[in-house]
């Protein structure tokens, strides 16, 4: 695709994919806490599941546009300019629909291409070694390093939570701790994506049996997973809903803090047939509540 020009009052930006490593982690070094997950993108393990658009003006880097690719809805990240943002969302990077992450700031212009989802906050926490504070004595309490062979049982406790489905490989390609009682795996934290080129690495995978909650069990695979990961990282991050305080409070007891909070927010692209598709059919639910005259939600 060319380089796109576009007017904005005084100011000319011009938008275009990119695929310059180099161009794409300078910028992204500005914030490498908000932007852990696109800095650790950059490795090669992951880049080729990526797509890049850029936005300029005055000859600098405004603004980035990242897609992961895989099934849809695509994760998208934005960070920059607000203006600069549009520009690549308008002729650069063009999913249909896609979750997107940016700072708050950015949404209203975000809203001029994409209807956005309600949803809370998220809360990008990080920590180092210096913040870092271990969980009490997780041997005691039998956290462990998990394998690849435990794929199926880790995935058995995580379909309880989120729904998530974990190859072998990814536990193998990165960090997972779990607790058992009485042999069963009631506790597990993991890796979302680690870079050694960047030194940075994601927590994820967070999950906690709903019959073992408020035992800290979380606290101690999440420490034991950070831990690990802070032998090699300068930094290691994570994501927390801002409406979980429970868990922002576990994060905290480790050492964590907030950085910032930012909009995770499912877009649909406006005017597109499948915008258009799914609002016709939640008119239609919303048509069918009212003549089933279903009481209004409390």
């Amino acid at each position: 695709m060319a380089t796109v020009a576009i007017s904005r009052g005084d100011a000319a930006i011009s938008a275009a994919p990119t695929a310059d490593r180099a161009l794409l982690r300078g910028f992204l070094e500005r914030d490498r806490i908000y932007a852990a997950y696109a800095i650790c993108d950059l490795d090669d393990r992951e880049f080729s599941k990526t797509r890049w658009g850029a936005a300029w003006s005055g000859g600098s880097v405004i603004a980035l546009v990242l897609e992961y690719s895989g099934a849809s809805p695509q994760p998208l990240f934005a960070m920059g300019r607000e203006d600069g943002i549009v520009a690549v969302l308008r002729h650069v990077i063009r999913p249909r629909l896609a979750f997107i992450a940016s700072l708050p700031a950015a949404v209203p212009a975000i809203n001029t291409v994409y209807r956005l989802d309600s949803g809370p906050q998220m809360v990008r926490m990080w920590v180092d070694r210096a913040r870092f504070r271990p969980a009490d004595d997780p041997v005691r309490l039998g956290v462990e390093r998990l394998a690849p062979s435990d794929a199926t049982e880790l995935n058995r406790l995580y379909q309880l939570g989120f729904g998530a489905w974990l190859p072998p490989q990814a536990i193998s390609d990165g960090v997972y701790y779990g607790l058992r009682v009485q042999g069963r795996l009631v506790a597990a934290a993991g890796t979302h994506v680690t870079s050694p080129a960047a030194r940075l690495a994601v927590v994820g995978n967070v999950l906690t049996h709903g019959d073992y909650r408020g035992r800290g069990y979380a606290t101690a695979v999440t420490g034991a997973v950070t831990a690990e990961l802070l032998e090699s990282c300068d930094h290691v991050v994570l994501n927390v809903r801002a409406d979980n305080p429970p868990a922002i409070s576990a994060y905290r007891h480790l050492g964590y803090a907030e950085h910032v909070r930012f909009e995770e927010r499912l877009a649909h692209r406006l005017g597109s047939p499948w915008s258009e598709l799914v609002q016709a059919f939640r008119r239609r639910l919303s048509l069918g509540k009212d003549l089933g005259k279903e009481p209004p939600p409390r």
